[in-house]
């Protein structure tokens, strides 16, 4: 392989003990929405100051191995002057990028999506990578109810990982796989499991024909859990189903799964994290984060978009990423949160 040895350095950078990945990739329509519910214009300049302060955050690279970015993120800079990226890897905090462009309904597959952005993929790659990117991201997203997703669905999603993954590898870039099974709905956690079990093995099989190197790329799935609609499951259900599935669908040289929070409060994300590692003493991969919201949220609601803030708000995401690196041990207890 080409870029081999770039490859296992972004991994090595990646993939660490106790850090895990900030997901910063909000689009603009989604960062728009988070602004709202802080009464918070969402206009360029305080998207560019929201993630300035965040990778800002001074410390925050003794929990955080990696930050996902949006697009227009690699052409910000932060108020000294240093790109958004460069401020992030002068922390140790390895730059990223969301390469996907979003979903659409999949044809004659009623219920089911696929992702949009193949087209011109490699040549996007090689220009954020130019721009200091050293992963990408893509997500696909699966519906669940009793009849969907498709085996259809579940295959073209699968494809669609697989090809982006193998382009990713092919220009020195490490792919985050991100298939995720959502929690909106009425079913309850067995069929959550049994529908994130068929997802993950036709990833897993897609990612083997298309060449896919497993110890060069990480895992971004759903945790198991029952739809939101039904009753909260304690950490521990969550951390037991879970692992059965992972068990019987990741490859043991996948070297870390870094699960999403998928509209998890950040406690209870926390929690179920803190539950994973307990149970997992023995899993073959490191089992981390790559939160979203579950980490920026508290953040978000001390900013509210005052320059007299920025201090608290760091305080607070610097304090939910230690509650998470603590998860990431087995060692975090709710009254932390507390402290």
């Amino acid at each position: 392989m080409q870029y081999l040895s770039e490859l296992e350095s972004t991994i090595n950078d990646m993939v660490s003990k106790g850090r895990g990945i900030l997901a910063a990739d909000e689009s603009t329509g989604t960062i728009a929405k988070r602004f709202k519910s802080i009464d918070v214009e969402a206009s360029e300049e305080n998207r560019r100051i929201w993630r300035s302060l965040l990778v800002s955050t001074e410390g925050l690279g003794e929990y955080i191995s990696a930050i996902i970015l949006f697009e227009e993120s690699l052409n910000q800079k932060i108020d000294s002057g240093e790109l958004i990226q460069q401020a992030a890897w002068a922390q140790k905090i390895v730059p990223g990028i969301k390469v996907d462009k979003g979903t659409t309904a999949l044809a004659l597959s009623p219920g089911d999506l696929i992702t949009q952005g193949l087209d011109g993929l490699s040549e996007r790659l090689q220009g954020y990578k130019s721009q200091g990117a050293r992963f990408a991201k893509w997500r696909e997203v699966y519906a669940v109810d009793q009849h969907l997703p498709s085996q259809h669905g579940i295959q073209a999603n699968a494809e669609m990982l697989a090809r982006y993954a193998a382009a990713c590898q092919a220009e020195g870039i490490v792919p985050i796989v991100e298939p995720e099974v959502l929690m909106d709905g009425t079913h309850d956690i067995e069929r959550h499991a049994e529908v994130t079990q068929a997802v993950q093995l036709a990833v897993f099989e897609a990612l083997h024909r298309h060449k896919v190197v497993l110890e060069l790329m990480i895992l971004k799935p759903n945790m198991v859990l029952p739809g939101k609609e039904l009753r909260r499951a304690e950490p521990d259900e969550v951390a037991a189903a879970t692992l059965r599935v992972f068990r019987r669908t990741v490859p043991a040289a996948v070297p870390s799964i870094n699960f999403l929070s998928g509209g998890l409060g950040p406690e209870e994300a926390t929690a179920n994290l803190n539950a994973l590692n307990q149970q997992a003493a023995d899993a073959p991969w490191k089992l981390s984060i790559s939160y979203g919201r579950a980490l920026q949220q508290t953040a978000l609601q001390a900013w509210h978009g005052k320059a007299e803030n920025v201090a608290a708000a760091q305080q607070a995401l610097l304090k939910r990423a230690r509650l998470n690196h603590l998860a990431m041990l087995g060692n975090y207890q709710a009254q932390l949160e507390n402290d």
